[in-house]
């Protein structure tokens, strides 16, 4: 359906309009091959497994990835298998591992990838920057991408709980001319909230500069800085972290979620009220040159060269646990580590 915000149009899929029977229907001929259980591997497959579909699932043996695939039910030899061995056996191929993963693994998945099949993303990297990753599919295959957006723990437990996360969806080559009807299926199959219409570059743009900014770079940096500027003012670390942290993540943020900001603004005290009013356009101009600085690298490629460049150094996994250690034991989170432990048992949120 057609949806309009503000001005602009945008095409949206949800699940009354395409239901969980249709998406069957069209995939029932498919084995579905999720290759990676690292991020998003767990909550999509599980998913797609619970809703009935044919799934398979690929991975390292004997890594950690495929440790947790065995302990989450899945059966060696009967729908647990190598990497190599589940590109042979699907037609659609969820290609779910890493970023640098991907380009590892690319000889090799690149031979299975016959005519006829299909390969899946879940995020427009790879060939967005197939320059750089060498990514280039065969011409004879279809090659689309479904993005959750949330992480694939949320997508897991959220569909355990009868909701979903929302996702994009795009068509990159359209061979069988099928393609959209596929990527729909699957998006419906791994428990999307409904699903709205992008491209590879848009959803890959929009991802990095979110992943670096609102979602988890700017809002780190906002909290070290706000939680900082309260400990050198003399508040105790229980204060600092509840006023930076705690009041945004377990009180506000559900809020705002259910109901919008301005419903929030609309629904303080006129203290906090004014104030907010007062103070977000400080905060936006700020903040401006620094987003549009990240967009115009994430735009240019020099971002993506970084990061692959980064990633394919052979100590980057102990450089990566030294600077997630820095994190851990500053203040900040080891206070919010505490808070976490003294919140009341039906507040805390599971992950498994």
């Amino acid at each position: 359906m057609k949806i309009k915000f503000g001005s602009v149009k945008e095409t949206i899929v949800t699940r009354e309009e395409f239901p969980l029977s249709k998406a069957k229907e069209i995939l029932n001929k498919e084995t579905i091959s999720v290759l990676g259980y690292g991020v998003q591997g767990p909550g999509q497959s599980l998913n797609l497994k619970d809703n009935g579909f044919r799934v398979i699932v690929g991975q390292r043996k004997n890594s950690l990835s495929w440790k947790k695939a065995l302990e989450d039910g899945w059966i060696e030899g009967k729908n647990l298998f190598s990497l190599e061995e589940a590109s042979e056996k699907g037609t659609i191929l969820m290609y779910l591992l890493s970023d640098a993963g991907q380009i590892s693994f690319w000889p090799t998945l690149h031979k299975n990838l016959t005519k006829g099949k299909s390969l899946y993303f879940s995020h427009g990297f790879g060939l967005t920057f197939c320059e750089k990753t060498k990514i280039h599919p065969p011409k004879d295959i279809d090659v689309f991408l479904v993005a959750p957006k949330g992480s694939g723990t949320s997508l897991r437990r959220l569909f355990k709980q009868g909701k979903g996360i929302n996702s994009s969806y795009a068509v990159y080559q359209d061979y069988s001319g099928k393609s959209l009807k596929k990527a729909i299926s699957i998006g419906i199959g791994i428990g999307s909230g409904y699903l709205f219409e992008t491209t590879f570059q848009k959803e890959v743009y929009s991802d990095l500069v979110g992943e670096r900014g609102t979602l988890m770079g700017a809002i780190q940096g906002i909290f070290a800085a706000q939680y900082q500027i309260l400990r050198e003012k003399g508040h105790s670390p229980s204060e600092s972290f509840n006023e930076t942290v705690e009041e945004l993540t377990q009180s506000l943020m559900p809020l705002v979620s259910e109901n919008g900001m301005d419903w929030m603004y609309a629904n303080c005290s006129t203290t906090a009220q004014r104030g907010a009013l007062d103070w977000w356009r400080k905060f936006r101009d700020a903040t401006l040159p620094v987003f549009k600085s990240l967009y115009q690298e994430v735009s240019s490629g020099n971002e993506a060269k970084r990061i692959i460049e980064v990633n394919s150094h052979p100590d980057y996994r102990l450089k990566l646990e030294k600077e997630l250690a820095s994190l851990r034991e500053s203040e900040l989170w080891e206070v919010g580590k505490t808070i976490r432990d003294l919140r009341p048992e039906e507040n805390k949120c599971h992950n498994k």
